[in-house]
């Protein structure tokens, strides 16, 4: 956005220049596809919402955002406090639900903006700073503190007493002014709004507890009794910033490192001119067919293919896999990896949006602001407990009052801070993102975190065969040759052909051939290509045929019987030459992701619509007791939903070039990517790499997720039970209230990033 986002989107000015619609696609994109009415213009925006601390505090946000007109959803994530919001440009302009962000007191950055490290960094220098002078002032306090805690009757005169007071008071007012400077500031404009926020009941707690002890400073012989409470004050003050340090530490690192995905393509490149010198120029001017110079270190900043030098690249976004890939000269580099050893030169294929890194790019966006069942759940609870939180107050402030008037605002100010719904509102999406940027380093991008969920539950397992058992390519398994030809010289011809034809078989034969190490410098003229048929061509003076049995016409032409069940053969005018058989190369970790899979107790199955033949081979190989053959996208999906009418809970793994419906019936799917478009793909999970493994691993990711969240709602439910009680009893001070809500946060945040830090097994 460059001088748009240098800070959040607040003043008038900067808010009239995002209604450029040129600036639009600087911080979202046009909706298309199904989701797009074609007499609407509808644009999806991504933006970073700056002042949120909790779930209440989303919900705010998207309430400012519906209410208005023109804007026809809106998300936000109470844990990446990011924003989605679909909006129509016939209705409404940014500026205006940007505005409303404003208005409700609120900022936006643009999601990929180049500035949010900067902004984050300002942010948590800011919070350090607070940090730092509540500590100070807490060591001082408790140092004027001290004295009165151990002296007895006698020891300390009422003028240094009140000395003593004096010198808290003051102390007291940098905590006060600064360190509590944005929990006052939200409270104001949640009391302006008529909202509430997690920071309404905290704010109101501290400043009653400043206000009781400063009247017992100035009157100590008044209704508010003589006793201070500065200390426990600066240390409830301390913990709950440390708490939200550490978070804030956590959160930047999360964010970091979802940015550093969003933001791998270059801001320029060296782009070709026609005079063949290279000039730098910006990424967003970048055309199909422009020749770009890539040095050592860069990003490619789109799809094309390398036209000069060989180089080592690092996908490890797009598979999965951390090794670097060789790439030379003729080979497709995609827009978001690295040249790693020598520069090159690459012909422009894709740009923008329809790079594969852009769809990967949308893919996490959506992800990051999506919230699980029980999250949602969560947050609808949120404001309500927090309007409960402050009935809960003022009836024990009441219940005190009668006996104790200074005892019962310190009860009130105790259960206000104990029971603080932060971990609650964090136990599960905390733990989801963990484990989906866990998942995304290790090549499976997670669609919708309402996935791992049901992963979880997940019985019985269906597999498609071909692209997803299988690879894509073929291999030969057996051939046939004339007496009088050698088997060198018919693969030779063969290959000559086949190199015409980008079919599976005619690949096959070609990688054959090569790696034969025979030298061949024949070439071939005349070629023709009969779709479905085979190819056509003269080789060394010879008119050869290569295909079907019926193409190649090998009547009469002393076939072996053998040979007649092959699926592509080579013949001249007057002879046959050879037959090949090929059959689909099984993926190697195929048998051993089956077993582990039957193992942990889940129903695997094989459904294709290969030939049956062909199915129940692939099926014995791989020890799967179910698995049927000649199955059309409908039979496959009857048969699931005649498994789910029987309480199963399915998983369809497939390669959604035709398993569309049944990726969409099953309780939770998976694609591998490298099949079909992202953005075309039914699934729930999609799978970067070729590895089946990580099938295996998605399962135990989701199984370890729904443990964290188990554990997290478990220890929150707990630890409201145990400690609101004692706050209304008042047997729990301020300050250790203060501790017991930071470290509860804390701890919930803590077991999620767990998940960060697996790895596969």
């Amino acid at each position: 956005m460059g001088t748009l986002s240098s800070s959040p989107m607040t003043n008038q000015a900067t808010l009239t220049l995002l209604d450029d619609r040129q600036e639009w696609a600087r911080f979202g994109q046009a909706v298309s596809g199904d989701e797009k009415n074609k007499a609407d213009d509808d644009w999806v925006s991504h933006v970073v919402i700056q002042g949120m601390h909790c779930a209440a505090c989303a919900y705010t946000v998207e309430k400012a955002l519906m209410s208005v007109e023109g804007v026809k959803s809106a998300e936000v994530s109470a844990t990446t406090h990011r924003a989605k919001v679909v909006w129509s440009a016939s209705k409404v302009l940014p500026s205006k639900w940007i505005g409303a962000l404003v208005d409700a007191g609120y900022g936006a950055v643009p999601a990929l903006d180049t500035s949010l490290r900067q902004i984050r960094k300002k942010e948590m220098r800011m919070a350090l700073w607070r940090w730092l002078v509540a500590g100070f002032c807490m060591m001082q306090l408790m140092m004027y503190a001290y004295p009165s805690y151990i002296a007895g009757d006698g020891d300390i005169t009422p003028e240094m007493v009140n000395l003593l007071r004096w010198a808290a008071w003051v102390i007291t007012l940098p905590v006060l002014l600064f360190s509590c400077g944005p929990f006052f500031a939200n409270a104001w404009r949640d009391i302006r709004r008529r909202e509430i926020s997690m920071d309404l009941p905290v704010a109101i707690g501290m400043g009653i507890t400043f206000l009781v002890s400063s009247a017992a400073t100035f009157e100590p012989t008044g209704v508010w009794g003589s006793e201070v409470y500065f200390d426990s004050l600066s240390m409830f003050v301390f913990f709950l910033l440390t708490g939200r340090w550490l978070e804030l530490r956590m959160r930047d690192k999360t964010a970091g490192a979802l940015e550093a995905v969003m933001n791998r393509l270059p801001d320029s490149v060296e782009r070709q001119k026609a005079d063949g010198q290279f000039e730098r120029v910006t990424v967003a001017r970048l055309q199909v067919g422009d020749l770009i110079r890539v040095n050592v270190g860069e990003g490619f900043a789109a799809d094309g293919v390398i036209v000069q030098g060989d180089t080592l690249t690092d996908e490890a976004l797009l598979t999965g896999e951390s090794h670097p890939q060789a790439r030379a000269k003729g080979d497709l580099v995609v827009a978001g990896s690295f040249n790693l050893s020598t520069p090159v030169v690459v012909r422009v294929a894709k740009v923008g949006e329809d790079t594969q890194f852009s769809q990967i790019v949308d893919l996490m966006q959506s992800a990051s602001i999506q919230k699980p069942r029980l999250a949602q759940l969560a947050d609808r609870m949120a404001k309500p407990f927090l309007l409960g939180v402050l009935l809960l107050a003022l009836g024990s402030a009441a219940w005190w009052w009668q006996t104790n008037p200074s005892q019962a605002l310190m009860v009130a100010v105790s259960v206000l801070i104990v029971t603080c719904p932060c971990a609650l509102s964090l136990a599960t999406p905390a733990a989801m993102l963990a484990a989906s940027g866990t998942l995304a380093r290790q090549g499976v991008l997670v669609r919708h975190l309402q996935a791992l969920e049901a992963l979880a539950e997940v019985d019985t397992l269906i597999f498609d065969k071909t692209g997803t058992l299988t690879r894509d390519a073929q291999r030969i398994t057996q051939s046939w040759t004339a007496q009088d030809e050698s088997a060198e010289n018919v693969l030779a011809w063969a290959a000559i052909l086949a190199k015409h034809s980008l079919h599976p078989y005619s690949r096959a034969i070609q990688l054959a051939f090569e790696t034969s190490g025979v030298p061949s410098s024949e070439t071939a003229d005349l070629v023709l290509e009969f779709m479905g048929q085979g190819i056509e061509g003269q080789v060394g003076g010879k008119k050869l045929r290569l295909g079907s049995l019926k193409f190649c016409k090998v009547e009469n032409k002393a076939v072996p019987q053998e040979a007649l069940s092959a699926q592509v053969h080579l013949c001249s005018d007057t002879a046959w030459l050879g037959s090949w058989k090929f059959a689909e190369d099984i993926r190697p970790d195929a048998a051993e992701t089956v077993r582990l899979l039957q193992q942990s107790g889940i129903d695997v199955w094989l459904l294709s619509g290969d030939q049956s033949e062909a199915v129940q081979l692939a099926a014995k190989q791989l020890n799967i007791e179910h698995a049927q053959g000649l199955c059309t996208p409908k039979d496959k999906l009857q048969k699931l939903q005649a498994l789910q009418a029987q309480g199963a809970r399915v998983a369809m793994v497939g390669d959604g070039l035709n398993d569309g419906p049944v990726l969409s019936a099953a309780h939770v799917s998976m694609a591998f990517g490298r099949a079909v478009p992202l953005a075309q793909s039914k699934a729930d999970l999609v799978v970067m790499g070729d590895s089946l493994m990580t099938v295996v691993h998605s399962i135990q990711m989701a199984h370890r997720t729904l443990t964290i969240v188990k554990q997290n709602l478990a220890w929150a439910a707990v630890y409201n039970a145990v400690c609101v009680p004692l706050a209304v009893m008042g047997l729990l001070p301020a300050w250790v209230a203060g501790l017991g809500m930071a470290l509860s946060s804390l701890g919930v945040v803590l077991n999620a990033l767990r998940l960060s830090f697996l790895t596969r097994n």
